[in-house]
């Protein structure tokens, strides 16, 4: 599993016992999650200003606005009563069901960023343009923009939702209830708080072009040319993530229940070998790790993307909008 990921799950487990003592410690831990999430769940972050293009700029924070409330409740009224029914599911009945589902999880991000990538290489995405062309209405429009976001969300809410339960280890249900809505209002927090920000950047760089000062003006050309292409950049890095996040999910989840221990053992003695030959480096541990979980993520995803678009004639309508 990709030590980003690892650093995820300790991160989130100190987070939400933190966050289950006292009413500062959420706080205080809340805060520290969003961070964390932000940067992590970079593909929600990536994929997110999208569904802000082509509307007035007015209407863009507004909308942003709707999406996190909607992510929100995908957390809190649908996924953390979901967490909590598995908690008493496995502790009353003594099953192993948090880590196939989040393998399940992972296999979707997998095949997401596999179909995204087919997308690119075919140039059989004009079905989207053709839609978002044939609507009139602005109202239906940000409508339909919402609505899209919104179940994209509801995927990586899910699996991180998952990976906080996972962390938490045997805690009460209340305790658990508690933490993972700590955990869910900072992640909400982190990733829409920097989307709100990358998609207002190039507002900001107008009108600091417009300032009398020559260093603000120098500051918000740089920021008008530099931001189309941050989003471009986004958008790769985010189809990125998905492969090795989700690979790293799948890799995780074959060594914690003992199948196919050869994909990880392999991940881990490749990632062991270049690290000492590079004297140490974490970094170096890290990239081999992250490879390794996309390369899995590509041929898992490959597979189900074989095979839906075997036996359907219209693939993107089983991909949620990304």
């Amino acid at each position: 599993m990709p030590s980003g990921l690892i650093a995820l799950l300790d991160d989130v487990a100190t987070i939400a016992k933190l966050a289950a003592s006292t009413l500062d410690d959420v706080a205080g831990a809340a805060g520290k999650a969003g961070t964390k999430a932000a940067g992590v769940v970079i593909d929600d972050t990536a994929v997110t200003p999208r569904y802000v293009v082509g509307l007035a700029p007015e209407r863009e924070l507004p909308i942003i606005g709707k999406i996190a409330w909607g992510s929100l409740k995908n957390k809190i009224l649908f996924l953390l009563p979901a967490a909590l029914a598995l908690v008493w599911l496995e502790d009353r009945f003594n099953l192993t069901l948090i880590t196939p589902l989040l393998m399940i999880g992972g296999a979707y991000l997998a095949f997401e960023a596999t179909e995204k990538i087919l997308e690119k290489i075919l140039h059989d995405h004009d079905h989207e343009a053709k839609l978002l062309d044939s609507i009139d209405s602005t109202e239906e429009l940000e409508d339909l923009q919402v609505k899209g976001a919104i179940r994209t969300d509801f995927i990586l809410s899910a699996e991180i939702m998952a990976i906080a339960l996972a962390s938490l280890g045997h805690l009460t249900l209340v305790t658990t209830a508690v933490a993972l809505a700590a955990v869910a209002l900072a992640i909400t927090a982190g990733v829409y708080g920097a989307v709100a920000l990358i998609v207002k950047l190039d507002d900001i760089g107008l009108h600091m072009a417009q300032r009398s000062s020559a260093s603000a003006r120098a500051i918000g050309n740089g920021l008008v040319h530099v931001v189309p292409k941050l989003l471009g950049a986004l958008s790769i890095i985010g189809t990125a993530a998905m492969l090795w996040v989700g690979g790293g999910i799948l890799v995780h989840g074959l060594e914690e229940l003992h199948l196919l221990t050869i994909v990880p053992e392999t991940i881990h003695d490749l990632a062991h070998a270049a690290t000492e030959a590079a004297g140490g480096s974490g970094i170096v541990n890290w990239l081999i790790t992250a490879i390794g979980g996309a390369v899995v993520g590509l041929l898992v995803g490959g597979v189900i993307t074989a095979i839906v678009r075997r036996f359907t004639s219209h693939p993107e309508k089983l991909v949620v909008d990304a």
